[in-house]
């Protein structure tokens, strides 16, 4: 349920601005309606400690005993950060370093000044070439040069006095330092690296430290943003926001006992700054960690669909992974996870339904890893619903009716979904004393005869197509007389309205067609993981004898990808038809802003 929020406007001397703010904080109600950026050097305090604590999620330290102070902390983070600014600095210049001990490594150890030395007196250029060009330069009486050390399958030749123009080969600049000082210079940058991931690994120790700081720096960025955001005028400080409805009491006898000024008003509608707050009960706390997955939020004026969103994805999960013996994984896991959080949670309750429903699925269809020997066991085989059978020759079924009926009901579950998005219109359009709740009769009854148009098409099922027209042109109709219509609109401006949408109303026809039709995607992406499964099974079974655990290999890889790809199935169809199709029907666009009150964030036990 979203609950009702309050608009508030709260002010107070400017003397009292901090009382104010940290009498606020400790609060804890107050949805800040316009929030103004924080302290840029608290917001860059908090990013760079954040970036470190990431980085020494890479390093395995010693756990601490015992939390270091603020002062400890804040040391540590300066040497661990600068550590790590080091280790990036010290592992570029030995990657150059690197280069140039391998480009001078083939010319052996010399001193470069030394041979500066020389050329000042004598000009020296180095090259390497080939036999072929040595030999020409041989022959050029103009040319002079000392043949060195060949360096691999390349001659090293000392050009005298002028450099060779003609000559297609490598120069060899001299370098500043010579091979033993490179070298060395290289192993110091080793050294000073090792001692960065010393302190890197010490400071991983402290994790629990760094994530109080990290969790004390972040409160001093809200605190500095809603400071930020006071309005200032004649000695007088105010700020606005947005509390809920059932703590209306609560922020008046606080503004009573601190002597502010204060005013509260029911939130417009209209207003695209009003938070959403959803109040979960303990059913639909289960589907939270889905939707901060998504990161999706209800407009304050539009619905919260926990519950169906809830009931309506468990089906659709279980469709599109569609196997009992995977379910029957997914519930191992969640098992062992629950073990090792010690509580149950939201995730792993979901977990738990998510595998029950893909478990009872499966089983009635009879797919158990897609292995048709399954439907040999007496027990397997009971369970099996004949006409949603995925071997339906085992129960003297067709496999075009059984694929039939489970296209069938993948249609009826989008039409009752699509027509309860219907009746939630109407029921709150009712409330509202909307005359536009017509129209979503309109929509419900037009939903209805096309679910018998897709039978028709898809399926083949016998069905009058004139009383399907004639419903849907009934319905049509409703949408373009009344669709226009809203309170406070008289009857002809509603109408006008309306019969200026009536091509959109049209287009908006087909689009439920559409929408209908394409809950087919919970049946094709369903009979797709079985034939993915079937011929991994294929595959494994050609291998027997002392081959026989290649034929195990291949059967728990196929699965485990199998299983990979029917998670994003769910993510990519089962999630999309109730943001899509579902929340299209009621009108939602998830535009909302999540309602974040001004606090402080507390260490969770």
């Amino acid at each position: 349920m979203i609950e009702k929020m309050k608009a508030v406007c709260v002010a107070a001397q400017s003397a009292q601005k901090d009382a104010l703010l940290k009498e606020l904080r400790d609060l804890g109600i107050l949805h800040l309606a316009e929030k103004k950026a924080a302290d840029a050097r608290l917001s860059e305090r908090f990013a760079s400690l954040f970036r470190l604590m990431q980085e020494l999620k890479g390093y395995k330290g010693k756990q601490e005993e015992g939390s270091l102070s603020e002062e400890e902390t804040d040391e540590l983070f300066r040497r661990a950060l600068a550590a790590l600014e080091n280790k990036a600095a010290l592992a570029e210049k030995l990657a150059g370093l690197l280069l140039e001990e391998e480009r001078l490594r083939p010319w052996g150890d010399f001193d470069p000044q030394a041979v500066r030395e020389l050329s000042s007196a004598v000009p020296l250029y180095f090259y390497l070439a080939d036999k072929k060009e040595t030999e020409a330069l041989c022959r050029d009486e103009e040319v002079r040069f000392i043949r060195l050390r060949p360096i691999g399958k390349s001659e090293a030749i000392a050009a005298i006095g002028k450099p060779v123009a003609a000559l297609r080969a490598s120069a060899f600049p001299l370098p500043e330092r010579g091979l033993a000082a490179v070298s060395g210079e290289a192993a110091a940058c080793r050294d000073g690296m090792a001692e960065c991931e010393r302190i890197l690994t010490d400071a991983a120790g402290h994790m629990q430290s760094f994530r109080a700081r990290l969790q004390q720096i972040q409160n001093d960025v809200e605190y500095s943003a809603a400071d930020a955001s006071f309005c200032k005028e004649e000695g007088f400080v105010w700020i606005t926001g947005y509390i809920p409805a059932p703590e209306e009491e609560k922020f008046s006898a606080a503004a009573r006992r601190n002597g502010w000024a204060w005013m509260i008003d029911d939130a417009d509608e209209n207003d695209a700054d009003v938070p959403t707050k959803i109040r979960y009960n303990k059913v639909t706390a289960l589907i939270r960690p889905v939707f901060a997955v998504l990161g999706t939020v209800p407009g304050y004026k539009e619905y919260d669909i926990s519950f169906w969103f809830l009931a309506f994805f468990s089906l659709f999960f279980a469709m599109i992974i569609g196997d009992a013996g995977y379910g029957a994984v997914f519930l191992a896991g969640t098992v062992i996870l629950n073990i090792r959080m010690k509580k149950l949670t939201n995730i792993t309750l979901l977990l738990y339904l998510l595998s029950a429903t893909t478990i009872v699925w499966g089983a009635l269809t009879g797919t158990w890893f897609g292995l048709e020997g399954a439907m040999k066991v007496p027990f397997l085989k009971a369970l099996v619903i004949p006409g949603i059978a995925n071997y339906p020759e085992y129960f003297g079924e067709g496999s075009g009716s059984a694929q039939n009926n489970v296209m069938q009901f993948c249609f009826g579950i989008g039409v009752v979904q699509l027509a309860l998005a219907c009746v939630m219109n109407i029921r709150r359009k009712l409330c509202g004393r909307d005359p536009g709740w017509i129209a979503d009769v309109g929509w419900l009854l037009s939903i209805c005869a096309l679910y018998f148009m897709v039978l028709y098409l898809v399926i083949g099922r016998s069905v009058d197509l004139a009383a399907v027209a004639c419903a849907v042109g009934a319905g049509f109709l409703l949408v373009v007389l009344f669709g226009g219509m809203a309170p406070g609109k008289t009857f002809g401006q509603g109408l006008k309205a309306g019969l200026g949408g009536a091509f959109t109303a049209f287009l908006n026809t087909i689009s439920a067609f559409g929408n209908i039709m394409s809950y087919i995607r919970l049946f094709a992406v369903g009979m797709a993981s079985l034939a993915i499964a079937q011929s991994f099974n294929g595959m494994a079974a050609g291998f027997g004898g002392p081959l026989v655990i290649v034929g195990i290999a291949i059967m728990i890889v196929g699965h485990a990808l199998n299983i990979v790809m029917g998670f994003l199935s769910v993510v990519v169809h089962g999630v999309r038809l109730n943001l899509l199709e579902f929340s299209g029907q009621l009108g939602m666009e998830w535009s909302g802003v999540a309602y974040e009150p001004f606090r402080e964030i507390k260490k969770e036990n």
